[in-house]
């Protein structure tokens, strides 16, 4: 296959500034000579590159929109598109970066003691430090107040008690990120959790199909105590944790277009070298077809990206937006996916190639992050002012 240069049917790239563009072809090269040669072995093995990490850090990657602390400050767009082409390599590559910067990072420093931002925001910026993020139970996903991990403050220390579930980054974090209910006042909390404290302990989850090169953990978390100065104070409530899924979300919206570009553009060069009756298949029209739809939903996708960017740069973008682009940009590259396969055919199965890879990763992607139906309700909810959640 040909190195791949891009999908931009609607000259989208007239509308990114220099930097913009700078910076994606950085990544871009970036996965391309050192991420897409060993992604289908760990694949294979069910293992992520930890060794990257650094590489990333330098690359700028980590908590990119962040000033200060050794971040990049660069704007909304330049960051989704570094999002855009990390997925373009691997849903588990993108996820890692999105998970230390907008779970792990943004939550420190907006609501962290300049102590907390101190000790951790430059290691993790450097991707010396990693990061995770413990919001989802065993027993609630999509209700996250309905959480059962506890907080419980006896003198100098609190003590957490719960679990956390399909954690990424879990079993190789350097800090964890804990949202818990604090025993007296029952308001949820931030509270920074250090590998090697006691009481705290993680185990991976074997056995994925989806994610397979990607770190997915449980955190248990048995009379943990940690210090008082531990918890973030600048938050209460779930704020904290939602507004940090929305920094996530609008990443992951970035992220699907690239996964939909690396399947479409493999599977038109196969479209256009695979010949049967004599010619190559896409010069039939059902083939075509699949391969038209594909390039409108990206270009469609792609001008969503661009313009909730702009507005998140002038402070303008709402949560109910970002819901609609994660939804949408996640649903197509997932038919995208599908679709690439199909036109693939045996050879679709196999990871030779990588659509069936970015096929079952976005099996992931659509449910983490809030499911296609949860942003449909909160969709739902902004346009009509009805509560469609619960009773």
């Amino acid at each position: 296959m040909e190195k791949f240069r891009g999908v931009d049917y609607y000259g989208i790239d007239a509308l990114l500034s220099e930097d913009e563009r700078m910076v994606r072809d950085a990544i871009r090269d970036w996965v391309e000579a050192e991420y897409l040669p060993i992604v289908t072995e760990h694949h294979r093995q069910g293992t992520f590159p930890v060794a990257l990490l650094p590489k990333l850090g330098e690359l700028g990657v980590f908590g990119a929109t962040l000033k200060g602390y050794g971040c990049a400050g660069l704007n909304n767009v330049a960051y989704g598109l570094i999002m855009q082409e990390l997925e373009r390599g691997d849903s588990g590559l993108r996820s890692a970066a999105s998970v230390q910067s907008a779970l792990v990072m943004y939550p420190i420093h907006a609501y962290g003691s300049d102590a907390q931002k101190e000790r951790w925001l430059p290691a993790l910026a450097a991707g010396t430090a990693v990061g995770c993020f413990g919001l989802t139970e065993p027993d609630h996903g999509s209700d996250p107040g309905g959480m059962k991990t506890r907080a419980a403050r006896r003198g100098d220390a609190w003590i957490l008690n719960g679990t956390k579930l399909w954690i990424t980054n879990g079993s190789i974090a350097d800090v964890a990120l804990v949202w818990a209910k604090d025993a007296e006042d029952h308001e949820i909390y931030g509270y920074l959790v250090e590998r090697g404290t006691p009481g705290f302990s993680t185990l991976d989850i074997h056995g994925k199909f989806s994610m397979r090169a990607s770190i997915t953990s449980e955190l248990s978390l048995q009379d943990c105590r940690i210090p008082v100065v531990n918890r973030l104070p600048g938050v209460k409530g779930l704020k904290g944790p939602l507004s940090c899924l929305s920094q996530a979300r609008y990443g992951i919206a970035w992220g699907a277009v690239g996964a939909a570009m690396a399947c479409y553009d493999w599977a038109l060069q196969y479209a256009q070298q695979r010949v049967q009756f004599g010619r190559p298949i896409a010069s039939f029209q059902l083939v075509q077809q699949k391969l038209v739809w594909i390039v409108t939903e990206i270009t469609k996708a792609q001008l969503l990206c661009l313009q909730l960017g702009r507005l998140k740069d002038e402070g303008k973008a709402r949560a109910q937006q970002i819901s609609m682009a994660k939804m949408n940009n996640v649903q197509i590259a997932l038919d995208t996916a599908r679709m690439a396969r199909d036109i693939l055919g045996a050879a679709g199965i196999v990871d030779e190639h990588p659509v069936i890879r970015h096929l079952m990763n976005l099996e992931t992607v659509n449910t983490y992050e809030g499911t296609h139906d949860i942003h449909t309700l909160i969709i739902g909810r902004d346009i009509t002012g009805c509560d469609a959640f619960g009773s």
